[in-house]
């Protein structure tokens, strides 16, 4: 909304700057001033000043100063728009009117809103109904108590095909202004236009101000179509236009928090949960342009957190590629991979917030991730290779917009380039100069920048032949230091099993021995045990712990132990007996084996009917969907089991 300068002078006029002020800070008489602790710093003497007559205040304990609008945006976080409309309240003074059409289309939208909130109310009463039974558990097993429940305002869309309809026609809600919201799906060949949320836990999407103006639907049926749905575009609701949770995310951003992309509405909740209040995602899709721009209003460096695998990286570097040609003096962004296989919530419930605060410790540069990028081949050995990332290396740069960026990208890339592709001999020296600390010496680093920045300046790097090949870079990386955070559970519960067991090494040693493990410290206790036990024949457990503390690994077997908290867990422990133990191993290996791959695949088939909903690919996703759900029938207890061990038979 554009507001004429009349308009702002007249809110000036009639708001004195002591008087908004006054409502945050506690301000005395001070000559023909007010003075009072400023409001931006912690500070015991005052050094916040505010001048009516210059209707303006300052602070010189921050060095901030401005006006009324200055001061609301500072203090409240809101963007100049808003901080116009609360200041207009304040005054008493009515908004300009818009034109006709324009004044039309607000009170559309404000009606819109008020279906938006009658329609969440309607779930969250359903959620806590009888018929919510199914969505209660569902959010019990994700950890998302009552509590979490009402702050997030989660509901739930019943299967019936015509509840929401029905309800808000009984609060005289014309069907006209539901569909407009998104709420029911019509269309020519659709004679009676029916709910579009069916059978669906509901995560209510609001505006910056905290308005609902969509909703996003996790199915709970197997065999849906989409695991997600999002409302459609509408009036009120442009999905690359918003971010989930983005209204609580700018205040906690504003009070101090740092703020973090996820990929979904769980992901935002379990982040909130473990300490991260100022969390967002995305709407359904691949970060936008819109979304980065209201990331960089409300932080300079947003961390974007994302899956470790295959999929997870090439969304980074999309985020990468996007972010680019975008970059401003002071605005970048920051990435943090979570350990493959784990989202946050998974994260957050087996390391606690431990784990989380140690993957975003290590979020990356974007000039790291975009390096990381283009190397990550290490195969620059021969001309024709080492010429095509330099070339690629310079078209980056190029596609920056800022110069000043762009200069300091190409003095950066300059240096990398020159550090990976020098001779051996080079490369030594360079070693010396860095004095063993790993950090270049600032005499020689100056040298060294300056005569760089001056080829890439000249349109092209002077990089020198390359004599031989670099060494793996990867393993120390920040990139894949998460992959330490949090051990997968079902690792934790193999390897407690076998010590708890280690009978089962008698049949199974090949097997153990074969299981891919992507926890490093979860590896490293699956080697010893193994060494213990070809080599001193440990043939019980607590031989086989002794063993496993004599090589100080103690303590990550304390660890691993503490990551098995669900009781359906209990053949690992010690205990069940034997019969019992080696059914279960049988069906948790196999998990083990195959729901890494296609969980995997999964990701790839949603992404992709995602991006483009072809009929190959419906047929794709639920190709994987029934080998998943096969899968997860493996996972049901058969009747009987657990008798040897003193529990009772369940019928399925």
């Amino acid at each position: 909304m554009r507001f004429s300068s009349q308009f702002l002078d007249e809110l000036r006029a009639r708001l004195p700057v002591s008087e908004v002020v006054g409502r945050r800070v506690k301000l005395k008489k001070a000559g023909r001033e007010w003075k009072g602790l400023s409001p931006f710093q912690q500070e015991k003497t005052p050094s916040f000043f505010v001048n009516d007559q210059k209707a303006a205040w300052f602070d010189f304990s921050s060095g901030k100063n401005g006006n009324i609008f200055d001061f609301v945006m500072q203090t409240e976080g809101v963007p100049f728009p808003e901080a116009v409309e609360r200041l207009a309240a304040m005054a008493g003074v009515p908004l300009p009117k818009f034109s006709k059409d324009e004044e039309a289309r607000e009170e559309k939208r404000k009606t819109l809103h008020d279906v938006m909130e009658l329609a969440a109310k309607f779930f969250e009463g359903t959620l806590a109904s009888r018929a919510g039974a199914k969505a209660r558990g569902y959010l019990a097993d994700r950890a998302l108590d009552p509590a979490t429940q009402l702050k997030f305002r989660l509901g739930y869309a019943s299967a019936e095909r015509f509840a929401l309809k029905e309800h808000l026609g009984e609060q005289g809600i014309p069907v006209p202004d539901m569909i407009e919201a998104g709420l029911l799906i019509a269309g020519d060949d659709i004679p009676v236009p029916y709910d579009r949320f069916r059978d669906r836990v509901m995560f209510p999407i609001t505006d910056f101000r905290g308005r609902i103006i969509a909703f996003g639907g996790r199915a709970l049926a197997v065999d849906a179509q989409a695991k997600y749905l999002n409302s459609p575009e509408t009036p009120l609701f442009h999905k690359g236009s918003n971010l989930y949770n983005g209204a609580v995310a700018r205040q906690a951003v504003h009070d101090g928090a740092a703020l973090i992309v996820v990929e979904g509405y769980v992901d935002v909740i379990a982040m909130v949960t473990a300490g991260y209040p100022a969390t967002v995602a995305p709407l359904g899709t691949a970060l936008t342009e819109d979304q980065l721009g209201l990331l960089w209003k409300m932080a300079d460096e947003p961390i974007l957190c994302f899956d470790g695998d295959k999929a997870g990286r090439r969304a980074a570097y999309r985020a990468v590629d996007m972010a680019m040609p975008r970059l401003k003096p002071g605005k970048s962004l920051r990435f943090a991979l979570l350990p493959e296989g784990q989202d946050p919530d998974d994260l957050f419930r087996s390391g606690g917030r431990g784990a989380v605060a140690e993957v975003l410790g290590s979020a990356s540069a974007l000039g790291d991730m975009l390096w990381t990028r283009e190397t990550e081949s290490a195969a620059f050995d021969t001309p024709e290779r080492r010429a095509a990332l330099e070339a690629r290396v310079n078209e980056v740069v190029r596609s920056i917009n800022d110069e000043s960026v762009r200069r300091y990208y190409g003095q950066d890339f300059s240096a990398r380039l020159r550090q990976l592709l020098m001779p051996k001999a080079d490369r030594e020296r360079s070693e010396r100069l860095r004095g063993g600390s790993g950090n270049v010496r600032s005499g020689n680093f100056r040298d060294f920048s300056r005569g760089m920045a001056g080829s890439w300046q000249r349109g092209r790097l002077n990089v020198r032949e390359p004599m031989s090949q670099p060494s793996a870079r990867l393993s120390g990386s920040p990139i894949v230091r998460g992959y330490r955070s949090a051990l997968p559970p079902r690792e934790a519960l193999i390897l407690v099993a076998v010590v708890n067991h280690p009978w089962l090494l008698e049949q199974h040693t090949e097997e153990f021995s074969e299981l891919e493990f992507l926890h490093p410290e979860g590896d490293q206790l699956r080697r010893t045990i193994l060494e213990a036990v070809i080599e001193a024949g440990a043939a019980d457990s607590e031989a086989l712990r002794a063993a496993i503390a004599a090589r100080g690994l103690g303590s990550a077997l304390t660890r691993v132990e503490a990551a098995i908290t669900h009781s359906s867990d209990w053949p690992a422990r010690a205990g069940a007996a034997g019969d019992d133990v080696a059914q279960w191993w049988t069906h948790v290996v196999t998990l083990h084996r195959k729901q890494r791959t296609l969980n995997r695949e999964l990701k790839d088939a949603e992404r992709a009917l995602g991006d483009e909903p072809t009929d190959v690919n419906l047929a794709w996703l639920r190709d994987v969907q029934g080998r998943l759900s096969a899968l997860d029938g493996t996972e049901a207890l058969m009747e009987g089991f657990g008798l040897s061990s003193g529990r009772p038979a369940r019928n399925l």
